[in-house]
């Protein structure tokens, strides 16, 4: 499945992404507010669950390639632990290289991944969290029309630490 944007194309996960999934995860300051840097092992486990949803639920976390064919990173849905501080939803998330921060991808590319999920999936509500300093992650929503939604901010712990997530929420008829 390949979903096409004027500058991007979200896509399956190949087994050949894994040395560029795995670089995007190791670099310090795309991963800064996520608790730091994976090792391969932990980003290959990440892969490995993004693959896995598509096969569940028939959606995921797209790799996103410019129209040359080079990595830009992910955007997508998954659909949470049940664990999780706002139990089991779908939320929308991203994550490109460094590279490419500042160019527009990530709301390109995530407004193309809700379209699908609200069209192909048939999903009703999406959320999205960031840190409280993750600035253009917010942009990034607010570019999106998410609406803030305070009373479902949640804390939970990340190594040694508490994260806060600022909850931003989309739905079908925004």
């Amino acid at each position: 499945m390949m979903i096409d944007t004027p500058r991007t194309r979200l896509r399956c996960w190949r087994d050949s992404d894994r040395d560029a999934f795995a670089a995007l995860h190791a670099h310090p300051e795309v991963m800064l507010d996520v608790g730091g840097p994976l090792d391969r092992p932990q980003s290959d486990a990440k892969l490995d669950r993004y693959v896995a949803a598509f096969e569940h639920y028939g959606f995921t976390r797209w790799a996103i390639e410019n129209h040359e064919g080079e990595f830009l990173g992910y955007t997508g849905i998954m659909h949470s632990r049940p664990a999780h501080p706002l139990g089991s939803h779908a939320d929308i998330g991203w994550r490109l290289v460094r590279s490419a921060w500042g160019h527009g991808y990530a709301t390109e590319a995530a407004a193309a991944a809700l379209r699908d999920a609200f069209t192909r999936c048939g999903l009703k509500e999406v959320i999205a969290y960031t840190a409280p300093d993750n600035l253009r992650s917010q942009a990034v929503m607010a570019r999106l029309c998410l609406r803030r939604d305070p009373s479902r901010d949640f804390s939970e712990p990340l190594g040694d630490r508490l994260w806060r997530g600022l909850v931003w929420v989309a739905t079908q008829s925004r």
